[in-house]
């Protein structure tokens, strides 16, 4: 009896791994859809990750090389001056100046000038912009144009600032270069969205990195000098006031000031007397006529005291 039943239970055993080898394989199936899913919803948070991290790894691949580029980049310095001058005449001295930057291929950015009562320039401030390499000869020869009060100027090296930025706006315009391409190959629209947001954020900080960049570009290439030009005083307006003549002058002066004072009083007070003299001439025949009927009374009063 034992032989008989050895094939059936050969047999019952073979359905059993079979039935277990189907159900491992549905459970297989169904868990590689669900992850094929999730990856399908994280491609765009993925791709986007990849992109946002590419300018730190470009800046990182890159910051061996811009040291080494600093090390070897000539000197980037931002140069500004100051310079304030006397003259006798503020216009001839502006129009020596205006020549003296032309020559130096440099421009006038901003200029200003005050005049006094009679229309004369008193003080003039020119702000200059020249070449930075020839920053220090056009301070010499600008001293030189008037009398000299005062002068001051600096340097300021920005070649590690220069550089940074310059690796900055690189890495920069890599990334949006891959977030592009990521834009391009996106299907869904919830993909479109978050990439633009992306993109956009990108390129609004590739423009102010540009703008620092420009402006770094500008003032290391011209520096800055400041000019400011004022008239001699008038010469003896300093003189101790005193002796005959300045007795004199100040006599006179007080005089002038005292027949000024008069002729102001008389000029308040006219309106006022020819507002009383017109009132005198009306009043004066009234007052007359009042005095004659009081005499008139008196009289008759008098005449009529004895018959009573």
């Amino acid at each position: 009896m034992t032989a008989s039943r050895t094939p059936s239970a050969r047999a019952a055993a073979a359905a059993a791994l079979a039935l277990l080898a189907l159900l491992a394989l549905t459970g297989c199936s169904s868990g590689g859809d669900d992850s094929g899913g999730a990856s399908s919803d994280s491609a765009a948070s993925s791709a986007l990750e990849d992109a946002s991290g590419l300018a730190a790894d470009t800046g990182g691949s890159r910051a061996a090389p811009a040291r080494d580029q600093a090390t070897t980049l000539a000197p980037q310095v931002v140069a500004t001056g100051s310079v304030t001058l006397r003259s006798d005449d503020v216009g001839d001295a502006v129009a020596d100046v205006r020549t003296l930057v032309a020559s130096y291929d440099g421009t006038v950015a901003q200029d200003s000038a005050r005049t006094d009562d009679d229309g004369e320039a008193r003080t003039a401030t020119l702000v200059l912009r020249v070449p930075t390499a020839s920053f220090d000869e056009a301070m010499a020869d600008l001293k030189g144009v008037a009398t000299l009060v005062a002068a001051d100027s600096g340097t300021e090296d920005v070649t590690s600032q220069v550089v940074d930025t310059d690796v900055r706006v690189e890495a920069q315009r890599r990334s949006i270069e891959r977030i592009q391409v990521l834009f391009d190959r996106a299907t869904t629209i919830k993909d479109v969205v978050g990439i633009e947001r992306e993109l956009s954020q990108r390129q609004a900080d590739l423009e102010s990195l540009e703008q620092q960049q420009a402006s770094l570009a500008d003032r290391t290439a011209l520096a800055t000098i400041t000019v400011t030009v004022d008239r001699t005083d008038q010469p003896g307006a300093t003189e101790d006031a005193s002796g005959f003549v300045a007795g004199l002058g100040a006599g006179w002066d007080a005089l002038t000031a005292f027949a000024a004072g008069l002729a102001t009083v008389a000029g308040v007070l006219l309106p006022w007397a020819v507002l009383l003299l017109v009132l005198a001439l009306v009043l004066r025949p009234l007052v007359r006529r009042a005095r004659r009927r009081a005499v008139a009374g008196a009289g008759a009063g008098a005449g009529a005291q004895p018959n009573g």
